[in-house]
């Protein structure tokens, strides 16, 4: 593994822990306390997502979300704050994770976790990267699971506005984004559709990626629309690393030791997805 092959062993290792809140029960409960309509997650999503950015209109948040259609987010943003102002979502944000982890950890003991997730997301730089500095920039909380939480979202947060600047570099525009991921078998199109795009988007993003030479007529990749791609991704680890190479190889292993447990505990709820936009696979969990 190179030293920024760790970046990506991590993220995969502790991105489900915090992806579980995208789709708990506890969750959604606090949602439609605020009252957001839960009869699907997009609602409460782009509440949750984008309010440590403040009350920010369409434009800024679909900026800083970047792969997502303008128009989806506009659905939702900004009357995501006529439902709760952002004050009140980060207050609930923070009960619905309580929620979550007392009913997911037991009485699992996260406190060492918490400390060596904490002092990796302090060591973060996010200077140039919105949605991590949004997120670094709120207080932390007191209770370890809490901890564990915040500090996960802010080095996922990390990475991902790394991603944008890995994609902006490679000229790839949100849905090419998108369809060249999809191009080299990182989920399927049907998948990528909840990211709000036309299917003629779609297929113009296509024809503009095979006039470049990244992808055939059936929106394969070429060997150049692979290399591509693993290009980003090899540029968004080596902008990701910075945290673990501050924490250490010794203390992110001890990390994952502690965290495998929990994405055991995470993977058995059942309520992760098949398939995901982020191109991690399905992770079974191991039999008792």
């Amino acid at each position: 593994m190179t030293d920024a092959g760790l970046a990506r062993q991590m993220w995969h290792q502790l991105e489900p822990l915090h992806a579980l809140f995208w789709y708990s029960p506890e969750v959604f409960a606090e949602a439609e306390a605020l009252g957001y309509a839960v009869d699907e997650r997009w609602p409460s999503y782009f509440a949750w997502r984008a309010a440590p950015l403040g009350a920010a209109g369409a434009e800024a948040v679909s900026a800083a979300f970047y792969s997502f259609s303008p128009r989806k987010v506009a659905e939702y943003v900004p009357a995501a704050w006529t439902v709760a102002s952002p004050d009140r979502v980060l207050e609930a944000r923070v009960r619905a994770v309580d929620r979550m982890y007392r009913a997911l950890l037991d009485d699992l003991d996260v406190g060492e976790a918490a400390d060596l997730a904490r002092a990796a997301a302090e060591a973060a730089s996010v200077v140039g990267r919105p949605l991590a500095a949004a997120n670094a920039d709120l207080p932390w909380p007191d209770e370890p699971h809490l901890v564990l939480w915040h500090a996960i979202g802010i080095l996922r947060e990390q990475r991902g506005d790394g991603h944008v600047a890995a994609l902006l570099t490679a000229g790839l525009d949100p849905v090419e984004a998108l369809v060249s991921f999809a191009a080299v078998g990182a989920a399927s199109v049907r998948t990528f559709a909840s990211r709000g795009w036309t299917d003629a988007e779609w297929a113009a993003a296509r024809d503009r990626l095979a006039s470049r030479g990244l992808v055939h007529a059936d929106g394969t990749a070429t060997d150049r629309g692979r290399e591509l791609r693993d290009s980003v991704e090899r540029t968004t680890d080596d902008l990701a690393y910075e945290p673990w190479r501050t924490l250490g190889p010794a203390k992110a292993d001890r990390l994952a030791e502690l965290t495998m447990p929990i994405l055991i505990k995470v993977l058995e709820t059942g309520l992760m997805p098949a398939e995901n936009t982020l191109g991690i696979g399905k992770i079974q969990a191991p039999p008792r």
